[in-house]
């Protein structure tokens, strides 16, 4: 199972104003883990860089400048996701600055079914906690200590890391395709028989339970 994990980094936040995507990020997961595929573009927005969102992500009209526009990249971006779920996370700001960009270029839109929210997910499995990239990565563990700025691959670089665990795929026996395990022989028709556990005490357990009940006052067990 192939999934896309995705992100931008945009000029502002809307799209109908005229803002525009100015970086793209992708980590290619199969079953759920991390290939070492990803996909990394700057984006020439065609436009002045507001200081809020220099702020946010520290891209610089100047610097975009030299990068291609989005009619340049779309092809090779589309080619990169394929027909494949996108794990996003507030999927719909994502969604919404891609299809704006696709829009102006006679593309078809990306509809919202192929996307997997994980802040949606967050909040169902964390109902009153926050829904954050970094609140998600300090629950789970995940080292976000280079996240000074925001950055499309390095977000969906640690979202990948955590989204294994936001699903709760991290459960032991979770690929049962690559054990031979008596659950896994179990479910191909197999019956597993097992010997009976013993629940008898041995002398030493009963000489070990004397010996601390003689330590008690009035114990319980003097009264049967």
């Amino acid at each position: 199972m192939r999934e896309i994990v995705l992100d931008t980094e945009t000029t502002g936040l809307d799209p109908n104003s005229g803002d525009r995507i100015v970086e793209i990020g992708c980590v290619e997961l199969v079953n759920h883990m991390p290939t070492g595929e990803t996909y990394q573009q700057y984006v020439n927005p065609e436009r002045d860089m507001p200081a809020e969102s220099f702020r946010i992500h520290g891209l610089s009209e100047a610097f975009l400048s030299d990068y291609p526009v989005f009619a340049e990249i779309v092809d090779g971006f589309l080619d990169f996701i394929g027909d494949d779920k996108l794990v996003i996370h507030n999927a719909a700001f994502d969604i919404k600055f891609i299809n704006a960009e696709l829009a102006r270029l006679g593309f078809a839109a990306l509809p919202m079914t192929r996307s997997i929210d994980t802040v949606q997910i967050a909040r169902i499995r964390y109902p009153g906690a926050s829904a954050s990239l970094d609140e998600l990565c300090r629950r789970f563990g995940v080292d976000n200590t280079s996240r000074n700025l925001h950055g499309a691959l390095l977000d969906s670089s640690l979202l990948a890391a955590v989204y294994i665990d936001l699903i709760g795929a991290r459960e032991p026996g979770f690929d049962l395709a690559a054990q031979d395990t008596p659950v896994e022989r179990t479910q191909r028709g197999e019956r597993v028989v097992r010997p009976a556990r013993p629940h008898v005490p041995s002398a030493a357990e009963r000489d070990a339970h004397d010996a601390l009940v003689g330590l008690l006052e009035d114990p319980i067990w003097h009264k049967a």
